[in-house]
């Protein structure tokens, strides 16, 4: 559906994304992460036909963006960081003018126009104006605007930015449903780790415009060699057994305090269950353990050795 070929984009000294390609197959949900200013909005906006890239290609559905745009722009909804909604205008007022702008008109607008206030819950505010909404319901309404032309590929460019909890979990559940349902290609940018995990089978982490891992969590894990979390509690056990517990097959790390220990391990092919039963035979004994998956968070941390930036 989107294939992205070497593409880079450039301002005067300042390289914003530096020589990236990924391929977003049809009706995939694909996250895009990074921290902000890492380049999400700029790939955003070169995808969305805003921006040209200095280099590279742009493909979406087998077709060049530096061929016929208008053509390409027919089967998109790019979904904005920033709302762009007329304010004035009601709920239902604003979907009816975005839908105009894709060709709609009659009937068929005002039947798309109902379809997608049922999408993004709002049909009780259909007349409401919105300025009189909530910032969450402001942004389902953006996302609404970008539906009306029942695109093959959705765009969400950090959609879930200063919104509650409940409005959240929204946006999260209809861009999943749409997938699932209507085969809806989407591309999901954020810096909320946990929203791109919940949403995305395969995924793409940026920082400082470069492209530094590509693929599902499982493959990013074994590819990078990035490990869960053992942590165990002790009641007995000598000196000379506590060293050999980075010799047990499985253990990279691991680190002792007091009656305490934490270790990073890739099960691979062995189950935690194993790793315990080695450090038991060890002749440590064991009071309780606790197994932690690595998540997003860990693993971001892992690939580029520092905590996801917010600033």
């Amino acid at each position: 559906m989107l294939e992205l070929n070497h593409v880079t984009k450039k301002y005067k000294d300042f390289t914003a994304v530096k020589d990236i390609s990924l391929n977003v197959k049809s009706g995939e949900r694909f996250g895009l992460l990074g921290p902000n200013g890492a380049g999400k909005s700029t790939m955003v906006s070169m995808i969305s036909t805003v921006l040209r890239p200095t280099a590279g290609t742009i493909t979406v559905d087998h077709k060049p963006l530096s061929g016929k745009p208008r053509e390409i722009k027919k089967i998109m909804g790019i979904v904005p960081q920033d709302l762009a909604l007329y304010q004035a205008l009601s709920t239902k007022d604003n979907l009816e003018f975005f839908g105009s702008l894709y060709g709609l008109y009659g009937s068929r607008l005002k039947s798309r126009t109902e379809e997608v206030l049922d999408i993004i819950g709002l049909k009780e505010r259909r007349n409401q104006a919105v300025s009189e909404l909530s910032g969450g319901m402001k942004r389902r309404v953006n996302i609404g605007a970008a539906l009306m032309n029942d695109p093959k590929l959705l765009v969400l460019d950090e959609p879930t930015v200063g919104i509650d909890p409940q409005s959240r979990h929204h946006i999260l559940e209809t861009v999943k449903k749409l997938n699932q349902d209507r085969g809806m290609t989407v591309i999901y940018t954020s810096h909320y780790m946990e929203e791109v995990e919940y949403l995305c089978k395969r995924l793409a982490i940026i920082d400082h415009g470069s492209l530094i891992a590509l693929g599902s969590k499982e493959e990013l894990k074994l590819n990078l060699k990035a490990c869960d979390t053992l942590t165990v509690d002790y009641s007995e056990g000598n000196e000379a057994a506590l060293g050999q517990l980075e010799q047990i097959s499985g253990v990279t790390k691991a680190t002792v305090e007091g009656k305490h220990i934490s270790m990073l391990v890739s099960t691979g092919e062995r189950s935690v269950i194993d790793i315990v039963d080695d450090i038991r035979n060890l002749g440590i004994r064991l009071t309780g353990f606790k197994y932690e998956e690595m998540n997003l968070e860990s693993l971001f941390l892992q690939i580029t050795g520092k905590a996801l930036r917010e600033e």
